[in-house]
């Protein structure tokens, strides 16, 4: 589901003129989409994590480092998390996923930016965690209003390498 739902933000983006890049490996880490697209003289820089799950069963983010040595617990563990621990995995997966010195270096070489961080997400298990990322200043998208924005197809594009995957969503989705 998740390389599908990259694919959906990918045309999303492509259709508002970006430049995209998707799939950026480092090692066992990598960047889902980064975008890019000249306006007024400046570039936007955009760097879009992409989070789907059709039933998701644990948490977006990881249970804490300190957590899992202090108390032995999985890093995927589904057990309710206090606010604390809630804060730790949220402060880790924003370092993991936006703020390691190689993705930062990559996209200053890519563009001087700013570059803004984004996430979009389909489904939540614990909606809870999505304040607490936007208070690092990552700006969340649901996968759903990337559907609704492609569905009225106001772009400056009218489509991209993946209009026939997101055409093939839009008319499922208006069967149901």
């Amino acid at each position: 589901m998740a390389l599908l739902a990259e694919e959906l933000v990918e045309e999303w983006l492509n259709r508002q003129g970006y430049f995209t890049i998707r799939g950026i490996k480092f090692g066992v880490h990598e960047i889902d989409l980064l975008a890019i697209r000249p306006q007024g003289g400046q570039v936007e820089c955009r760097h879009i994590e992409v989070q789907a799950s059709v039933r998701p069963v644990s948490y977006l983010t990881k249970v804490p480092k300190a957590v899992q040595e202090t108390e032995g617990r999985a890093s995927g563990s589904a057990k309710r998390r206090t606010p604390e621990e809630l804060a730790a995995g949220v402060r880790e997966w924003v370092e993991k996923k936006f703020l390691m010195p190689e993705k930062q270096r990559l996209r200053e070489d890519l563009a001087p930016g700013p570059w803004s961080l984004e996430l979009v997400v389909h489904k939540l298990k614990y909606p809870e965690e999505l304040p607490l990322i936007r208070q690092h200043g990552i700006i969340t998208h649901t996968l759903s209003d990337v559907v609704k924005s492609l569905k009225a197809s106001n772009g400056k594009i009218a489509a991209a390498a993946g209009a026939a995957f997101a055409d093939l969503v839009l008319v499922e989705e208006s069967l149901e």
